[in-house]
């Protein structure tokens, strides 16, 4: 029996994207052959300009796959901390040291950019942002943290980050600069709390 046309949809995708994603991890996206990947995947250019448009449309497909795998981490970090700003803090740092693994580094934080431009303009960033303010506010709500506005904080954390992962990635010596960009971003986190302490103080 024929499998419905959704399934084959479905199946065709994920080919091309896993054949793309093996070649964007490991070439680059730039010596990428779209040849070589729908040869591997056992189909056609054309099929690929029907699900994806073109290669950068491929390239974005790709993308949204490892930032769902990498929000499912993080989640997972956050979630086994023993108090929300602990999950927090640990929740940053990881995903900045993310920019250490191979294909995380090339696709994520070389490529991606240099292709589909700044981060913070991609489809997802408005989740993650909001992801972040939700944090924030909770932090608040608990008095873990400062009084800031949820929203410029997530923004001004995310852009960070954001940064930090991509001087790691395009680094002449990325564990050196991972070492130094989680700590820095370490203390620009905690200047939340230390500011908390410091209105106390006045108060």
């Amino acid at each position: 029996m024929a499998k419905p046309r959704k399934e084959m949809i479905a199946e065709t995708r994920a080919k091309l994207i896993a054949a793309a994603r093996r070649a964007f991890g490991t070439v680059g996206y730039a010596e990428a052959s779209m040849d070589d990947f729908t040869a591997e995947a056992g189909l056609t250019r054309g099929a690929l300009y029907h699900h994806f448009g073109d290669k950068r449309g491929l390239l974005q497909a790709v993308i949204q796959e490892i930032d769902a795998e990498m929000t499912e981490r993080l989640n997972k970090v956050s979630a086994d901390a023993p108090t929300r700003w602990e999950g927090f803090v640990a929740e940053n740092v990881a995903y900045v040291e993310m920019a250490l693994e191979p294909e995380i580094q090339r696709i994520m934080f070389r490529d991606g950019p240099s292709v589909l431009g700044d981060p913070s303009t991609w489809p997802n960033a408005n989740g993650c942002i909001a992801a972040v303010a939700r944090t924030i506010s909770a932090l608040k709500s608990e008095g873990a943290i400062a009084e800031i506005d949820p929203e410029a904080g997530a923004r001004l954390i995310v852009a960070a980050s954001s940064g930090a992962a991509q001087w790691i990635a395009n680094s002449d010596d990325p564990k050196e600069t991972s070492r130094r960009a989680v700590d820095g971003f370490r203390t620009l986190l905690e200047g939340l709390r230390a500011q908390k302490d410091e209105f106390r103080r006045a108060v």
